[in-house]
């Protein structure tokens, strides 16, 4: 799901073995979670220490450094194993996913150590989404709190089956059977309504041992296994051989003009030559006729292998699109529902775009409507406008091309996808695809027979969009009115948008939230665009304080037909001209969101037309806007 977060450590294929060689031992993924201070680091390097699996010189280091850090007598500080920034050993938590590989004799293991900490409950996310069995880490005399609650109903939406629910620092409590079987009970009444399919509860001290790798002679009323033995022996079955073939495609490979493959990683399933395969976003079949890798041809290849194929004729294949079983398709739309987990400070709001990649594909994307947010502790449905950091939400996702994809329940791999920041390119959010919406699927484009090029030859002009933004008072709509009063005088086909006017009729029903701002900005790009499309020059007035709004107005046009225009002046100027007393308002709290005093304005980086109104005169600043546009061909002739 975050494939440049996790680690590329998977196996690349399943050997035959040799006669008279021992059958290759599985691998079993797994994390550790839960609260801040549940030892989970601890664990983790007991495990390591205790399974003899450090070098004489880590040991030694161990030991040094947890008496710098204060270890009483010959006490080691385990967790110093994996809290490997030094952040992380300053505060005395984990703040990083750290992974690790070890083996014993009956399995290998890749485990993920994830933060307990509420701010990093991405990076819990992280782990998770590639991990076949979690650890649930409780501490014995706190019981199960808010964020064991919260990362086990993570683990449930991410895919994983199997807990392991240890009750760690034991020791603390005296071994209380009694303290060890009320956490049980407290654990499995909150997870019955999860989708775990095995839960198995073990009483642990990470610190000194116990239950660890033996079974110790403090827990003697304990039949269970201890946690290394359990984790040997548990069958986790989930093989993604055996699931539909789906080959996402990550480059084209041209070396020469007599070779075209295509090449990637197989998510799932098996090919091998000869298979008939349909490319999912175009429906287009062909034949396998080689498979490729690095050491060289095959005749067939499986789940987490590299691989190059071609086919036997020609058709249209391009990096994100997947190659699938012809006769077991993925679903391709561009309107889905998904679980979303929300991971950034900034609010996730719908109508904002986003960047939405899932595979090796990345699209634009929105959210169209937030149905409701789910509570972790009690798994309440709440009304929601927004997103929150943390906050986890059944949300409607419109993309702006069809995506192939999996539910996620089906396929972790295809059903997973993240959502990026278009400015900061920042990871926000994560995302688990449910259903594909099929409520558009009978609307199509109607042809006509007058386009806009005639409309716009007829008014002997090249339509375009005038967005001017700016602070409130900074002469957006002054410099609107009086340059569509000389394009009227030049003959020009014209129509005003006004911030102010609109709310009166189409935006009435919006408030000042930002929800409601990103809302107001999409109509106001949507109806402009229908105006361009009329051949019409529009002068669009609006605040519009968001850069990523404004970019979504400008990639609802086609190239040249926006052109931003940055009315600037200073929050001094603006508020000393206050022609509607709206910021005496604002400043006396009788204003809520007020861009400049408690909302932000993000100012252009790049506008066509840059005016500094507190330095040059309104009619000066209109010229400016009259030449551009003459000297752009926008305006007729003479």
């Amino acid at each position: 799901m975050f494939a440049a977060d996790l680690p590329t450590a998977k196996t690349s294929s399943v050997k035959t073995p040799l006669p008279g060689l021992s059958q290759p031992k599985d691998l079993l993924r797994f994390l550790t979670c839960g609260s801040v201070d549940d030892g989970k680091s601890t664990l983790i390097g007991r495990l390591l220490y205790d399974t003899k699996l450090l070098f004489d010189d880590q040991v030694a280091t161990l030991e040094r450094e947890s008496k710098s850090r204060g270890g009483a007598g010959q006490e080691i500080d385990f967790s110093l194993l994996v809290d490997g920034l030094e952040a992380e050993r300053e505060q005395g938590i984990t703040i990083d996913v750290a992974y690790r590989f070890f083996s014993t004799a009956k399995r290998k293991f890749i485990v993920a150590d994830t933060p307990g900490h509420e701010q990093y409950t991405r990076n819990m996310a992280t782990g998770a989404s590639n991990a076949d069995l979690a650890i649930i880490l409780v501490d014995a005399r706190k019981g199960v709190l808010t964020q064991t609650r919260r990362h086990s109903f993570i683990a449930s939406l991410l895919g994983i089956r199997h807990v392991v629910l240890a009750v760690n620092k034991i020791d603390l409590v005296g071994y209380s059977q009694s303290r060890f079987e009320e956490t049980v009970a407290d654990y499995e009444r909150f997870a019955r309504d999860l989708s775990f399919e095995t839960v198995k509860a073990i009483p642990v001290s990470a610190k000194l041992g116990d239950n660890v790798i033996s079974r110790g002679a403090n827990l003697d009323w304990y039949a269970g296994p201890h946690l290394l033995g359990y984790l040997e022996a548990v069958e986790v079955a989930r093989d993604a051989r055996h699931q539909p073939f789906r080959l996402p495609i990550q480059w084209i490979n041209r070396p020469n003009m007599d070779f075209r493959g295509y090449s990637g990683t197989i998510a799932s399933g098996s090919v091998a030559v000869g298979d008939e395969v349909v490319a999912s976003l175009s429906g287009r079949t062909s034949t396998i006729r080689s498979i490729s890798t690095y050491d060289g041809d095959l005749q067939d290849a499986r789940a987490g292998q590299a691989v190059t194929v071609t086919f036997d004729d020609e058709i249209d294949v391009s990096r994100g699109d997947v190659l699938s079983d012809a006769d077991q398709r993925p679903d391709v739309a561009d309107q889905f529902a998904a679980h979303v987990i929300w991971m950034h400070d900034d609010h996730l709001i719908p109508g904002r775009p986003y960047l939405l990649k899932i595979g090796t594909k990345t699209v634009l994307c929105s959210v169209t409507e937030i149905k409701y947010k789910i509570v972790a502790d009690n798994f309440q449905h709440l009304a929601a406008k927004d997103l929150g950091l943390n906050e986890i939400g059944i949300v409607n996702i419109s993309t702006r091309e069809p995506i192939a994809f999996d539910p996620y329940a089906a396929n972790r791999t295809t059903g997973g996808f993240i959502l990026i920041d278009r400015v900061s390119n920042h990871s926000v959010g994560a995302g688990m695809i449910g259903f594909a919406l099929r409520r558009a699927t009978n609307i199509h484009w109607q042809p006509v027979d007058i386009d806009k090029r005639r409309r716009a030859q007829a008014k002997s002009q090249r339509p375009v969009v005038l967005w001017f933004t700016g602070l409130s008072g900074s002469g957006k709509s002054t410099i609107a009115n009086l340059v569509e009063q000389r394009l009227f005088a030049l003959g020009c086909h014209t129509y005003l948008l006004d911030g102010d006017n609109l709310r009166h009729g189409l935006n009435r029903d919006l408030g000042f939230t930002e929800v409601d701002r990103v809302e107001n900005i999409r109509r106001v790009a949507e109806t402009a665009k229908l105006f361009v499309d009329a051949g019409l020059i529009v002068l669009a007035s609006f605040i519009s304080p968001f850069r990523a709004e404004r970019r979504m107005a400008r990639e609802c046009l086609e190239p040249g037909e926006f052109i931003e225009i940055f009315v600037d002046a200073p929050l001094s100027v603006a508020e000393a001209r206050d022609p509607k007393g709206l910021y005496k308002r604002a400043r006396a709290g009788q204003i809520k969101n007020f861009t400049g005093i408690d909302s932000p304005y993000e100012p252009p980086e790049a506008p066509e037309i840059h005016l500094d109104t507190d330095k040059v005169a309104i009619e000066r600043s209109a010229d400016r806007i009259i030449d551009f546009l003459k000297k752009g061909r926008y305006l007729k002739p003479g």
